[in-house]
Parts: C-alpha cells; sequence; structure tokens
C-alpha cells in the first residue's frame, strides 16, 4: 500500500560530478480517469488499468468505483497512480457524507495518506503533514491502532527529511510503542529501520549499523523479502559511505538478488544505480557504465520517466569522464528533452549546465555561454542555491576565457555568495544535528526506563501466580532480587545521562566560545562605523538600514566630516562644513566579509586623512591603491574588494562616485540614476580613474545610496529576487512620508518580502532629504 511506503530508504548513491535528484510528481489535480497514453506503460500497469477501468465505468455505484480507484492506486507502478488518487478521494468525501461506515472511512484515512505522500514528493510539505495529520485523525476516530503507528511513522519521515531531527525521533517512538503494544513486527523492524537512518544522516555508524542489523534480524524472522532487501541496501549504503566499497557491493548484490526474485522492477532499477556509483569510484567505468545501462532499461520498462532522466544524466557523466565528448552530449541532451518533458526545472538546470561545461571545455564559447545564462535563469526563477552557485562558477569561467573580467568578477562573486549561504546553512544544520542527538540521547534513556519498568511489571505479575503455589519466602526472595536488578539498572542509566550531560555541555561551551568571540568581533567592527548621533548631527533628515545577515557583516556606512577651522591640508575648503558618506558592499559576508571591510574602511580614512582628499572620485582611486596594496602583502592572490556609493556634500552641491554601485535621486516623482563606474575597489585589469559626478540639489530632493543586498534578497509568493525595478518603485511610493519613517517601511517591505526564506546578503540602505 502506498500509506506504507515511508520506510526511510538510502537509495541513488550520487557521483560527485554527477547531479541526481529524489523523484518528485507533476504539481497536478486529475479529475479525468480516462487521461493516460496506455502505450507509455509496461505491460503489468496497462492490464491493471484495463481491468480496473471496466469495472469503474460499469459500476453503478460510488462504493465500487471508489474500490476499482483504490486498486489502481494502490497497485499501480507509474506515477501516473497519482492522477487516480485525487479523483478518489473527491469521489470517498462524496460518499462518507452519506455512508459513514468503518469501511468507507477506512478507505478515507488511506486516501489522505497517501495524498500526503503525493505531496511530500512534490515538496510541499506543509500540505503534506496536513494531508497525514487528516489521516491520523480518521485513524484515531476509527481506533486503528496498525493506521495511526502508520501515520506517526509518514509524519516521523518528513520532519527527518525537513531536518527536525528531534521532532522526527519523537514520531517514531511513538509509532514504535504501539507497534511493540499490538506485536506488530513488521512495523517494529520498519521503526528500527527509520531510527538507524536518524543516526546514519547523524555520522553515527556504529549506531546505524547495529539499529539496521536489528531490523534486518527481525524482518529475517519473519521472511518479509521486501524488508530484507531494504536493510540490506541501508547497510551497503552505510559502508559504502565509509569507503568500504567491496563491502558495500557485496550488501548491494544481495539486495539486488531479492528484489530480482520478487519482481521488484523500481527495486532492481535502484540496486543497478548504486552498483553503478560503486564501480565508479571503483574506476571501472565500463562497468559502471554496463549497470547504469540496466538501470536504464527498467526505468523504461515501467515508464519511471524521472529515474530515466537521472539515468541519463549519469550516464552522460560516465562518457564526460572518459573524454567522449559526442556520446556525453547526446545522453545529457536526452535528458535534458525528458526533464523539459516533466517539467523537471531543477533538473533541466543541472543538465543545462553539464552540456554549458563540456562546450567551455571544448572552447566553443557561444554555445557554452547560451546553456549556462539558461541554466542560471532557471536555477534563480526556482531559487534553489546549489544550481545558482554552479551555473554562476561556469559563467566566471566563461567570461574569464572570453576576456570579460567585469562580468567575470560579478559571476565570481555571485559563485561566492552561494557558495557562503550552503556552508552557513550546512554549519546551522551540523549543530542542530548536535543538539538533536543530545535530545534524542536524553529521551531515550527515559525510554528505555520506562520500557524495562512496563517489562518489570509484567515479569512481576506472572511472579505473583508462582508465590501463590510455592511460597511467601520464596516470593520475597524474587522481589529482593527484582530490587537488586532495578537498582543496577537505574545507576547504569544515571551513568548514561550523566555522559550525555558531560556532552552536551561541551558542546555548548564550544558553541559559547565561538559566539563569544564573534561578538567580541562585532563590536570591534561597531567601534569602526558613525554612531547615530553623529549621523543625525551632520545630515539631520536621513536614516541608515543596515541589517548584517550574520553577527558581523562586510557591509558597512561610512562618514567624514571636515569642519571650518580645523587643521587640514590646504585644499580642504574653508567654510560650509564638508561631509562625506558612503555605502560599502565588500566581498562576502560573515567573518571574512567583516575583515575585508575593515581593511576597506582603513582605506577610506586614509585616503581622506593622510593624503588630504575630498573628491569622491580622487578618494576611491587612493582607496583602491591602498586596498591592493594590503591585499598584495599576502604570498596567495587575494581578489578581495568592495563596492561603494560615495558621496560629499557642501550646501546644496552634492559630489558622487561610485564602484558598481549607484546613487538614485528623486526629485518631483522622478528617480533619476546616476551610474557607478563598472570597477571594484580591489585588484582589476583596465583600470580607469573613478568618475566623480555633480549635482546641483533642489530643497525636495531625496538621495539614496545601498549595498545590492536588499535588491538581489529571493523571497516573494514565487521565491524570486525582488530587483531594483521593485526596489525603485518602494522608494517612489514612500516619498510623502519622513525620513525615520522611510527606513520603517523599507525595512518591513524587506521583512515582508523574505518571509521565511533566508536573508542571503547584508543589506545597507542609506537615505537623505534636502
Amino acid at each position: 500500500m502506498k500509506n506504507i511506503l515511508y520506510i526511510l530508504l538510502i537509495i541513488n548513491c550520487q557521483l560527485s560530478i554527477i547531479k541526481c535528484q529524489a523523484q518528485n510528481y507533476a504539481d497536478k489535480k486529475y479529475y479525468l480517469v480516462d487521461s493516460l497514453v496506455l502505450d507509455e506503460l509496461s505491460e503489468n500497469d496497462r492490464h491493471l488499468l484495463d481491468s480496473c477501468l471496466y469495472v469503474y465505468h460499469k459500476a453503478k455505484d460510488d462504493t465500487t468505483r471508489i474500490n476499482a480507484l483504490n486498486n489502481i492506486c494502490e497497485n499501480m507502478i507509474n506515477e501516473d497512480w497519482t492522477k487516480y488518487q485525487f479523483f478518489q478521494y473527491e469521489l470517498i468525501k462524496k460518499e462518507v457524507k452519506i455512508n459513514k461506515s468503518k469501511k468507507l472511512k477506512a478507505s478515507l484515512a488511506v486516501a489522505l495518506d497517501n495524498i500526503g505522500f503525493i505531496y511530500n514528493d512534490q515538496g510541499e510539505i506543509k500540505k503534506a503533514l496536513e494531508y497525514h495529520h487528516k489521516s491520523l485523525k480518521v485513524k484515531e476516530e476509527l481506533r486503528d491502532e496498525t493506521g495511526i503507528a502508520t501515520s506517526l511513522n509518514n509524519i516521523g519521515t518528513i520532519y527527518g527529511n525537513k531536518g527536525d531531527v528531534t521532532k522526527a525521533l519523537e514520531y517514531y517512538h511513538k509509532s514504535l510503542k504501539i507497534r511493540e503494544k499490538i506485536n506488530d513486527k513488521s512495523g517494529i523492524a520498519m521503526s528500527l529501520n527509520n531510527i538507524g537512518t536518524i543516526y546514519d544522516n547523524q555520522g553515527d555508524v556504529t549506531k546505524a549499523l547495529e539499529y539496521y542489523h536489528k531490523s534486518l534480524k527481525i524482518r529475517e524472522k519473519i521472511n518479509d523479502k521486501s524488508g530484507i532487501a531494504i536493510g540490506l541496501n541501508n547497510i551497503g549504503f552505510v559502508y559504502d559511505n565509509q569507503g568500504e566499497l567491496s563491502t558495500a557491493l557485496e550488501y548491494y548484490q544481495k539486495s539486488l538478488k531479492i528484489k530480482e526474485e520478487m519482481g521488484d522492477k523500481n527495486g532492481i532499477a535502484t540496486s543497478f544505480n548504486n552498483i553503478a556509483a560503486i564501480f565508479y569510484k571503483k574506476k571501472d567505468v565500463s562497468k559502471a557504465i554496463e549497470y547504469f545501462q540496466k538501470s536504464l532499461e527498467v526505468r523504461e520498462e515501467i515508464g519511471d520517466k524521472k529515474g530515466i532522466a537521472i539515468c541519463l544524466n549519469n550516464i552522460g557523466g560516465m562518457y564526460k569522464n572518459q573524454e567522449d565528448i559526442s556520446k556525453a552530449i547526446e545522453y545529457f541532451q536526452k535528458s535534458l528533452e525528458v526533464r523539459e518533458e516533466i517539467g523537471d526545472k531543477q533538473g533541466i538546470a543541472i543538465c543545462l549546465n553539464n552540456i554549458g561545461g563540456i562546450y567551455k571545455n571544448q572552447k566553443e564559447l557561444f554555445k557554452a555561454l547560451d546553456y549556462a545564462n539558461k541554466s542560471l535563469a532557471i536555477a534563480q526563477e526556482i531559487g534553489y542555491p546549489e544550481n545558482i552557485r554552479d551555473a554562476a562558477e561556469l559563467l566566471s569561467q566563461i567570461y574569464e576565457q572570453q576576456g570579460k573580467n567585469k562580468e567575470a568578477l560579478e559571476m565570481y562573486k555571485l559563485h561566492i555568495t552561494m557558495r557562503d549561504s550552503i556552508k552557513n546553512e550546512e554549519t546551522q544544520k551540523t549543530v542542530l544535528k548536535q543538539q538533536a542527538k543530545y535530545e534524542y540521547e536524553k529521551q531515550k534513556t527515559i525510554d528505555d526506563k520506562e520500557h524495562e519498568k512496563q517489562l518489570a511489571i509484567e515479569h512481576q505479575s506472572k511472579e505473583k501466580q508462582q508465590i501463590l503455589a510455592y511460597a511467601t519466602t520464596a516470593g520475597l526472595g524474587f522481589v529482593g532480587i527484582f530490587l537488586i536488578f532495578v537498582f543496577n539498572r537505574l545507576k547504569v542509566t544515571r551513568k548514561q545521562k550523566d555522559i550525555i550531560e558531560l556532552a552536551h555541555t561541551e558542546l555548548e561551551v564550544k558553541n559559547k566560545e565561538i559566539t563569544d568571540s564573534i561578538q567580541y568581533a562585532k563590536r570591534i567592527q561597531s567601534a569602526i562605523l558613525p554612531s547615530e548621533k553623529v549621523v543625525k548631527e551632520y545630515l539631520r533628515d536621513s536614516f541608515i538600514l543596515y541589517k548584517p545577515k550574520d553577527i558581523v557583516a562586510g557591509d558597512f556606512y561610512w562618514l567624514e566630516t571636515i569642519k571650518t577651522g580645523d587643521h587640514h591640508p590646504s585644499n580642504f575648503p574653508q567654510g560650509e562644513n564638508l561631509v562625506l558618506f558612503a555605502a560599502a558592499d565588500c566581498t562576502g559576508h560573515g567573518v571574512p566579509g567583516a575583515m575585508v571591510s575593515v581593511v576597506c574602511n582603513n582605506g577610506l580614512n586614509r585616503s581622506v586623512r593622510e593624503h588630504g582628499l575630498i573628491e569622491p572620485g580622487k578618494i576611491l582611486d587612493k582607496t583602491r591603491e591602498i586596498v591592493v596594496q594590503e591585499f598584495e602583502k599576502s604570498e596567495e592572490e587575494v581578489k578581495d574588494g568592495m563596492d561603494i556609493a560615495l558621496c560629499s556634500l557642501e550646501g546644496n552641491t552634492l559630489k558622487y562616485a561610485g564602484a558598481h554601485n549607484p546613487l538614485w535621486l528623486i526629485r518631483k516623482g522622478e528617480l533619476i540614476e546616476n551610474k557607478a563606474d563598472k570597477q571594484p575597489i580591489g585588484k582589476f585589469e583596465n583600470q580607469q580613474p573613478y568618475t566623480t559626478h555633480t549635482i546641483e540639489l533642489q530643497k525636495g530632493d531625496t538621495i539614496y545610496i545601498f549595498s545590492d543586498g536588499y535588491a538581489d534578497q529571493f523571497g516573494g509568493e514565487q521565491g524570486k529576487k525582488m530587483k531594483t525595478t521593485n526596489f525603485k518603485k518602494l522608494l517612489l511610493s514612500i516619498q510623502g512620508d519622513s525620513m525615520d519613517k522611510q527606513k520603517e517601511l523599507i525595512d518591513k517591505a524587506f521583512e515582508n518580502w523574505k518571509g521565511n526564506l533566508e536573508q542571503l546578503d547584508d543589506v545597507c540602505v542609506i537615505g537623505v532629504k534636502i
């Protein structure tokens, strides 16, 4: 049954050079029954559909129709079973309003679980959880303990896939307790397997193997061939990850043998894929291609289009490694065609990038550029950082070969931004896993204690019967032995808890040390930023919105004033105060970005204070010189630097110079853009002096300078970038508000746009009204 398919499988080993994804289903609800192209189905699926649809169309009542559709949904292998599931669900909802029978409600629970399964495969996690919880509620009303355990398991699996290990274990343990209570051996084995998978994901190989073997032992006792195959596959995957390839291959082959005996086509295809990956790692490419081809043939037989696309992509990767370019492109193109047919956008982005990479290596740069740009566009549309990172890296390499250094730098920066974002996310997940592991160990100790108490109670009940037969003295002796056992067990439990508490304390201390160090770095960075009081003193009607992505930032804002009568070099004007202010964006964010920001901030200060410069363009020229000199002290080549918008304001005269970052002037409802020079503050070929723009301001004018973090943020209903177009519209819409209110509205708009997504980059926006 589909509703018990959330057995955590570890399948489809991924090669480092080959991008693969988990299978999902098209995001559609179908209410037509005969819409399939039968020629695309396997013989078994075609026969199943013919017979079930015949019954469906001849039926005179909805109950018979529901049963016919249920047979399709539970037994059809091709992914088009999902169409019938939605249709069946609608029929059940209509019928259950009239007929309140337990049998019909049980069908409703199964349908709800299956729809949860479909939505999970589509990546719609909230909907998946919603339907599994609805199913759980129906099963609880029916007091169906087996069904309740299944739903709890399914919910736990979703949380496990989300990385919420604590929640996953909570639901797995609830499911396990019910299965132990009703002596559901198959269910117990499934729960043990799932707990083993949690340990596997945490990198605890010993525990993972322990639970996998416990699960396998039960499945061998009850002769659960499908479960045995799953267990063997999972154990093989653990050894695979540890680099013990021969042992892994042995387990994969045992799993394959059972799947072949059962005629499990989908499982056979998976085993072929895993075995192919082992041969690839053993550098036996011909064997790897042979098994990928076998996997492809099976997937074509059962009509698994997503699996077909993955196999074609993997075979293309094999031929690429063998430098058989024509074959590699042929298979990548075939994979691309299938993915375009099923609407798999992430897969399309991967194939386009793979093909672009081949053309880049062949020096066919125009073709490479076309494919890489298409890959980046789709990756940005779906908002997947890994795909954006890969496409940006390829584009950077292509532009570099074309001698387009400006474009190459922009793509390299995007690549680094995405890479840093992914690394930060992985670091956070690691910390969460450590915490979850502690919570699990703590909970497991408590559960073990409760379980042993239950066993003890049952044992005591039996002993009482013997007490009546033998004697009070003998009974007291048994009670004494039992108490000693419990006392010793409690000592062991207390010792385990002490060990866990100690490990958790050590983790907390390490985390605190790291956090304290970064917090201290923040204080250092804050010291170089002008205070709000100083900003308001010289730029009275202004605001600064400063939102670091992490504790410390690569973005910073800068202000320097030249006062009348101060002892400055002779080229400083006497008369009105001159205010210099800037919004700067250094390479990266977090600790690396903050370190670069200190160097760049120092360069600005020295340009003004030591060299007596006040014209923005000349300040940027000198700052670039200083920054490059600082980084050239390193033995390694450093390409870091900054983008910046720098202004000087004296009376109503504004002067501006920019490195990549523009200045926007809003006057009488119109936005006027002053463009920056397309060269960073840092090492750059074909350097030119920065241009100083002079603007005579009018009363009521508002000027804005900013880093790119605001407009580049992903969000909104479709998870796309905000872009400068939307940012401009926002600024134009708030011109009637005070500057303090503008800051509040700009901040609120950013947070609303971002929603639950991670902040992509540091944000710095400065607004000044004349």
